[in-house]
């Protein structure tokens, strides 16, 4: 009933989901709205019980949540996160992943126009990601890999990997996940780029995993005691991944040196440590409060607060860890390159 596949370079094993080949990932961008809000008051909202609210504060350490003022609207963050991702730089693919099947951008038909006019990249294709919920956008990384492996590709391609969704959209019809977390508005990006090229990158690619549990496609549909196995079972379905992009790498996990894992609520985060063997010191959830659950975007969001506040070194392996309903994993293992070093001089 589960599936899954190993992508790797170097070591390791490849099973054809990705050709070989080393990628360099950028800095993570990051574009939050002005507000948040308390996730109690969307709780309230909700009708939710008094009980199920303490459990969320008390249990989950759920405290506010990103959305949009007045006036802001999810292209904007998306456009911002991307220029400053692409740092003047030229990309040949946009690849937008994203949870929600109608986020503001798939709202008229010129919107992918608009999107590269407003990035500065009108010759570039522009293509969405979705379907596989909140894997989406680490999901896009490893497309982007065989993008930049296929044949006749040149070695200085870059492709610019968005994600964003707008919770808040719909009179809050996403925004609460029942018994789980709730979401938030917000926006990353990324670039992706083949090692040896001309690119700057933070971030060495070295392995993925990804998995399936097809018991789970009912998502919000499923009934509760389906809800209650797929939770039950979350947390080992995402180590076990984890495990298998470690491997794939040529690690153990007790050499990963951080997680930053998907943000859903602390419970989930005690019960990865847990079936991991990871120790929660190492589990980047500083966020976790201020922000709350953000898609398909926790992960990369986590990495660049790691990064930013220092907490990082050259060397450090990172495993990025997103889990979507249906049921999908996602684990992308990353080392942190020096920070002058990742620099080839132009050619030409």
């Amino acid at each position: 009933m589960a599936d899954s596949g190993v992508l790797a370079w170097p070591g390791g094993h490849d099973q054809g989901l990705a050709p070989p080949g080393t990628v360099g990932l950028s800095r993570v961008a990051v574009s939050v709205p002005r507000l948040s809000e308390p996730v109690d008051d969307v709780l309230a909202r909700k009708s939710c019980t008094v009980l199920e609210r303490k459990m969320f504060a008390k249990v989950y350490g759920l405290r506010d949540s990103l959305i949009l003022a007045e006036g802001e609207r999810l292209e904007d963050l998306l456009v911002q996160a991307g220029r400053t991702a692409l740092d003047g730089g030229p990309a040949n693919l946009v690849l937008y992943g994203h949870t929600l099947l109608m986020p503001e951008l798939d709202v008229g038909g010129q919107s992918p126009e608009r999107l590269r006019e407003r990035l500065g990249l009108p010759g570039s294709e522009v293509y969405g990601v979705s379907h596989v919920n909140c894997v989406s956008v680490l999901r896009s990384v490893e497309l982007a890999r065989r993008y930049l492996y296929r044949p006749g590709a040149d070695p200085d391609d870059r492709v610019l990997v968005l994600g964003g969704d707008q919770g808040s959209a719909n009179g809050d019809l996403d925004r609460y996940i029942g018994g789980t977390t709730v979401t938030g508005d917000c926006a990353v990006a990324l670039t992706v780029q083949r090692a040896e090229g001309r690119h700057r990158h933070r971030y060495r690619y070295l392995a993925g995993a990804s998995s399936r549990d097809a018991r789970f496609y009912q998502t919000t549909g499923m009934t509760p005691e389906m809800a209650g196995l797929f939770q039950k079972l979350c947390s080992e379905q995402a180590a076990q991944t984890v495990d298998r992009a470690a491997r794939a790498a040529g690690l153990s996990m007790d050499r990963l040196d951080w997680v930053m894992l998907h943000f859903s609520n602390q419970m989930f985060t005690r019960a990865f440590a847990s079936q991991s063997g990871i120790p929660k010191d190492r589990i980047c959830t500083d966020l976790l409060p201020e922000r709350g659950h953000n898609f398909g975007t926790d992960s990369l969001m986590a990495l660049e607060h790691a990064d930013r506040s220092g907490r990082l070194r050259p060397g450090d392996r990172c495993a990025l860890v997103a889990i979507g309903l249906g049921s999908y994993f996602q684990a992308i293992i990353a080392e942190v390159v020096e920070e002058d070093a990742d620099r080839r001089p132009p050619t030409g």
